[in-house]
């Protein structure tokens, strides 16, 4: 089964809320994915510190290397992530060196635990073909969207080779290239 992105924004904000009802740390875990797309074994090691500074306030950049790629990658954070971060660090009370997404038993929540937790989640909202990775999926979908088809930025973003590795990666499918087709009318 391939994972898809969430193409429904009131499916993402039900979503986040039953999580944030069932234990916040996994409504930011998703929030987190969904603002930056980065893989889960990117955003799970986060220490507080690789985000704010220690008077508090926001670093300009996260940067980070990834796991699966070995690269460099800096992330000017949104307003509306850096606003979920902030109440949830103030909530937790979490410092510097603390992990941004601790687990009880000590280090970092498992990204298996986190795929269990997002999975059912999805399941009872009628969200299909979904995993850890639809966070990062996601991202790039609704990017595409935005930027107004801008897949040059996305792919060099993902690190993917082409355009097209890219769209069928965010799962563009005929639905969303008749409604491209629709928009030029000459």
């Amino acid at each position: 089964m391939t994972v898809e992105p969430i193409r429904e924004k009131e499916k993402l904000e039900q979503m986040y809320n039953l999580l944030y009802n069932r234990n916040p740390k996994y409504a930011v875990i998703f929030k987190f994915g969904i603002n930056t797309g980065l893989r889960i074994s990117d955003i799970i090691p986060i220490r507080v510190s690789s985000i704010f500074l220690d008077d508090g306030s926001f670093k300009d950049y996260f940067s980070l290397i990834e796991k699966k790629t070995g690269k460099q990658k800096k992330i000017k954070l949104n307003e509306t992530l850096r606003s979920t971060l902030t109440s949830y660090v103030l909530e937790k009370c979490l410092t510097g060196e603390d992990y941004l997404f601790p687990s009880q038993k000590g280090g970092y929540v498992g990204r298996i635990q986190i795929y269990r937790i997002l999975k059912q989640t999805a399941y009872t909202l009628d969200v299909e073909n979904f995993g850890t990775h639809s966070l990062r999926k996601t991202w790039g979908y609704w990017t595409y969207r935005i930027s107004q088809y801008n897949i040059g930025l996305i792919m060099d973003t993902f690190n993917h080779s082409s355009p097209t590795v890219t769209l069928r990666y965010i799962g563009i499918n005929q639905d969303e290239k008749d409604e491209l087709y629709a928009l030029v009318q000459l």
